[in-house]
């Protein structure tokens, strides 16, 4: 599998002659003359290896911009290039980080040598950068009642094949971490694992976020770009909210399923990939077919193995163990102790309906993280963030009461907003389903509310 190059030289043939070369080798290449544009074609081409002349006629010479580079992305892979260099040259380069000298007059041989090696270096790097941000990963499936056992088993089962798999659930339920489970127990453990909302991204630019771009593809498209079927070539693809795409891109999503290529938006050539997808929604992917929202062909491609996540009203013996887990990531993250509970609290707990399930837990024991004492939590603290108590009720209907329409009518459509965001646990685009609106809507209604300013815990 091939990787990016990136070519930084002020002579044009220099540069034409590099990109033959790694180009018969199957590499994507940009090439810049140096200076300001190195910087600019990092952040939008984001090369595995830089191939960077040493010396160069107008703006910053070689070692500025290692220099410059290596501040910005101390991971990045540099082969310094020169035909004048003397040994102080070298060492400076080599303290500054660079990887490798080549000396010009270049060999075809020498270049792919020096970039297969900064390759492979990048490579373990990114594999020992996302093993480690595994084993720090404080989320995991927490529970041991029969329901999350199931799910257990389930994710034991499918993990080691190469089976596309949909999890279906509630949102909130833990959804992700279900498939962030079968990507650790699955042969492409050591490689990637790449998420994608499909809700999360303007309609417009889904099809690029997937599939990426060529240069010119659209205006602004200034450089290609990879898209995540490409950063996860290997690992596996998380299709969240699969649910939400529009027909047109569910038609090209089961193209690549069906051949294993995909096509850049601009691109005239396919390109082959080796992708695991799991796919997530909280939609009833069934009446979603029969509605005709949703393809049955692709459904078919999809849900080859389903897994369905239980809410956690479905499991409510989880909730000991998760109040627990939950407050010992909190009280670090808030720089506030952990918490404490006592009987009481967590059958409290146990008595709510968490209509936005785990999430929303998560989102209570964060709050409680933040009000509580340090001392042992009572249902009555519970209770009181529960509820969300905010001033003066009537005592038929618990809503402020101000003596005046307008700001009465305010007063209801903010703890209606407050409620059904509370619900989703913070999830905005949840909030909005709930309220039967659309998220841009919601978003204007809470701005002229003030809702989400401050204490409101709010997520998308």
């Amino acid at each position: 599998m091939a990787g990016r190059v990136l070519l930084v030289d002020d002579e044009p043939n220099i540069r034409r002659m590099l990109r033959a070369v790694l180009e018969e080798q199957a590499y994507e290449v940009a090439d810049v003359g140096g200076g300001t544009e190195t910087y600019s074609a990092c952040h939008s081409f984001d090369p595995d290896v830089v191939l960077l002349d040493l010396i160069m006629p107008s703006g910053p010479g070689g070692i500025e911009i290692l220099e410059r580079l290596k501040e910005r992305c101390p991971g990045l892979v540099v082969i310094m290039m020169s035909g004048k260099a003397t040994l102080h040259d070298a060492v400076h380069a080599t303290q500054l980080g660079a990887f490798q000298f080549l000396e010009k007059p270049l060999s075809p041989e020498g270049v792919l040598v020096a970039v297969q090696a900064g390759l492979d270096l990048h490579r373990t790097r990114e594999e020992n950068r996302a093993l480690r941000a595994e084993l720090e990963d404080p989320n995991t499936i927490v529970g041991s009642s029969d329901e999350i056992g199931a799910v257990r088993s389930l994710i034991a089962q499918v993990a080691p094949t190469p089976a596309r798999v949909l999890i279906t659930g509630e949102s909130g339920t833990g959804k992700e971490l279900v498939a962030r489970s079968i990507h650790r127990g699955s042969p492409r453990a050591e490689r990637p694992m790449v998420s994608i909302n499909c809700a999360a991204i303007p309609r417009e630019l889904v099809e690029s976020e997937m599939f990426g771009h060529e240069r010119g593809a659209f205006t602004g498209a200034s450089e290609p770009r990879r898209g995540r079927f490409e950063l996860a070539d290997g690992g596996t693809l998380f299709l969240d909210e699969v649910g939400e795409l529009d027909l047109d891109v569910q038609a090209k999503l089961l193209r690549v399923l069906e051949t294993g290529l995909i096509e850049k938006v601009g691109g005239e050539t396919g390109r082959s990939v080796d992708v695991r997808v799991v796919g997530a929604t909280n939609k009833d992917i069934d009446k979603e077919v029969a509605a005709g929202n949703f393809r049955k062909d692709l459904f078919y491609r999809l849900s080859v193995f389903p897994i369905h996540v239980p809410a956690l009203r479905e499991r409510k013996g989880d909730i000991p163990d998760l109040v627990l887990h939950l407050a010992a990531l909190s009280g670090p993250r808030c720089g506030r102790p952990s918490l404490s509970f006592a009987s009481d609290a967590i059958e409290r707990l146990k008595s709510h309906t968490w209509p936005g399930n785990v999430r929303e837990l998560a989102n209570v024991i964060e709050r409680l993280t933040i009000v509580g004492s340090t001392g042992v939590l009572g249902a009555a603290e519970v209770d009181t963030v529960l509820t969300g108590a905010r001033g003066n009720r009537s005592p038929e209907f618990g809503l402020p009461v101000s003596g005046t329409l307008t700001a009465d009518l305010d007063a209801y459509e903010k703890l209606l907003i407050e409620n059904a965001i509370s619900e989703a646990g913070g999830n905005i685009a949840d909030a909005a389903r709930k309220l039967s609106t659309d998220r841009a809507n919601l978003y204007r209604r809470m701005k002229r509310l003030g809702i989400g300013q401050k204490d409101t815990p709010v997520s998308n």
